[in-house]
């Protein structure tokens, strides 16, 4: 090899090595004791721990079809640092009916903000509700908080949904190239997350990025002819219309509007939808609402 190219090979793997090694993140001694306190399970990136709650223990069933858990039950908590070494914590935690005041309780008088309650599907079984929680202090403080409220999770037995899974798989590298996004593929369910970017949200110095839940996302199960999307959609104010007009104007259905968050500026709307057909047919509608993001006014 010539001195140059040999010379132009290292840099290039430098570069790489170096690349790989900014994107990886050691997670910090204090969150690794959330994760211990908890008994919980997570990781570390973007400076976000993303404290897993799935609701595996429940079978569940949407429209007659049955759901596996990555498709929209997999409730979480994350935290993430502040000004003046302060944490703040959001997450959404997945309740059935039965679960939901006694966990509220336990939050609120542990020292957690509730700061939203609502569903996500229509027709599903047994019903399930997401509660959004919010808290800031130091991680321990925090993990101790969240703990009476987290036991509770999956005490009570709820009846399994009367469903038919959807059998077969997915051409994700057709969806992929449909929304613009590549996603994660668990299990059944392919999952694209994306962030906004465009938008700064910060709270008490702490950015609120796409692991922190301000996010839109998709979730397809199924097959390319027959598959189901659920999915939800961080707006501004003036998208909300533009993305509804989008999501109906494809047939697929909106289940619920609402916040998540209080107290940010800007305010941010989020839209939960969910639809059956084609799986290219859902891609394609759910990418005209994606295209209106960040253009409305």
């Amino acid at each position: 090899m010539a001195p140059v190219m040999r010379s132009s090979h290292i840099l290039l793997l430098t570069f790489v090595f170096l690349g790989r090694a900014a994107s990886a993140q050691e997670m910090p001694a204090d969150y690794k004791a959330v994760l211990a306190a908890l008994g919980r399970q997570g990781d570390f990136k973007d400076n976000v721990l993303k404290v897993n709650i799935p609701r595996s223990d429940l079978k569940i069933s949407v429209n007659g079809v049955a759901t596996p858990t990555p498709f929209g039950f997999g409730g979480w908590v994350a935290f993430t640092k502040g000004d003046g070494g302060m944490d703040v914590a959001m997450g959404d935690l997945v309740l059935t009916e039965a679960e939901v005041n006694p966990v509220m309780s336990a939050l609120l008088q542990n020292g957690v903000d509730v700061t939203a309650l609502h569903n996500h599907f229509f027709g599903e079984s047994p019903r399930v509700f997401y509660m959004h929680v919010h808290a800031h202090g130091k991680a321990a403080d925090i993990a101790a908080k969240l703990k009476p409220a987290l036991a509770l999770i999956g005490k009570s037995p709820a009846p399994a949904g009367a469903g038919q899974p959807l059998e077969g798989k997915l051409d994700t590298e057709a969806l992929t190239k449909t929304i613009g996004h590549a996603g994660e593929q668990t299990g059944a369910v392919y999952k694209i997350t994306i962030g906004r970017p465009d938008v700064s949200l910060r709270e008490k110095g702490a950015v609120i990025n796409a692991r922190m839940g301000f996010n839109t996302w998709a979730a397809f199960y199924g097959t390319d002819a027959d598959a189901v999307v659920a999915g939800d959609v961080a707006m501004l104010d003036a998208e909300v219309t533009p993305v509804l007009k989008a999501l109906r104007g494809g047939g697929i259905d909106v289940v619920a509007i609402h916040h998540h968050m209080i107290g940010t500026r800007p305010t941010i709307i989020f839209l939960h939808y969910w639809g059956r057909g084609r799986a290219q047919t859902l891609a394609a509608t759910v990418r005209a609402a994606l295209d209106v993001l960040g253009k409305a006014k």
